[in-house]
């Protein structure tokens, strides 16, 4: 019997653009720069882990999902090989990074996204049933806190993702996560006025180690 641990693991980056009350988005800076960052700095071991795409999507909801499916290729993940999707969203009222334990099938905006859409208590996924279903992600949640934490970065562990185009990718990735045997995970990071951008792109290289580690 061999070790079950992965001998290779893959992992897709998302960020978001511009949306109501975030004209920057601090995540399009992340993802856009990230590959670039961490082979500029040489932080992470390149055996660890693939970084496979970094896509940031426009902040409207009818690109999510074709956006996930388009990454999905081959057969699922199996001991030898694990995928995981890594999702970074903006709260512009946080001052702390917040580790996402899971999503709600609701999408509720408070406002039309980047379409112009804007449902109220519409299912995500009506297939699964009614808006009160929840989906966690399978990553050790708790583990890769107590990575980061040893790096002094300022995180939490959150139930609730919001309502609107976060909430909405992350219910998406995790159901196709289950579907393919991948990983799914989501962080929110604050506005680089209240931790500015050098932190948080090693914060991002340091969530891709502890990702690679514990998943």
């Amino acid at each position: 019997m061999g070790s079950e641990c992965p001998t290779s693991i893959t992992i897709h980056v998302t960020g978001f653009k511009k949306f109501h009350g975030v004209p920057h988005n601090p995540t399009e800076t992340i993802v856009s720069n990230l590959k670039q960052f961490l082979k500029r700095r040489s932080l992470i071991k390149p055996e660890r882990f693939t970084l496979g795409s970094c896509t940031v999507l426009e902040a409207a909801a009818d690109g999510v999902f074709p956006f996930l499916e388009s990454t999905v290729s081959g057969p699922t993940s199996s001991n030898h090989e694990q995928v995981i999707w890594l999702h970074f969203g903006a709260n512009g009222g946080s001052s702390k990074f917040a580790l996402e334990y899971q999503a709600v099938n609701e999408a509720s905006f408070l406002f039309p996204d980047e379409h112009g859409w804007q449902p109220q208590q519409v299912p995500i996924v009506p297939e699964d049933g009614g808006i009160y279903q929840k989906r966690q992600t399978t990553c050790p949640i708790e583990m890769i806190v107590k990575h980061l934490k040893q790096k002094e970065f300022d995180v939490s562990i959150s139930s609730d993702a919001d309502r609107f185009l976060c909430n909405y990718i992350y219910y998406h990735s995790l159901r196709l996560a289950e579907q393919k045997g991948y990983k799914s995970f989501f962080v929110h990071v604050p506005l680089f006025s209240r931790i500015d951008e050098d932190i948080q792109m090693e914060f991002a290289a340091s969530l891709l180690e502890a990702l690679a580690l514990t998943c």
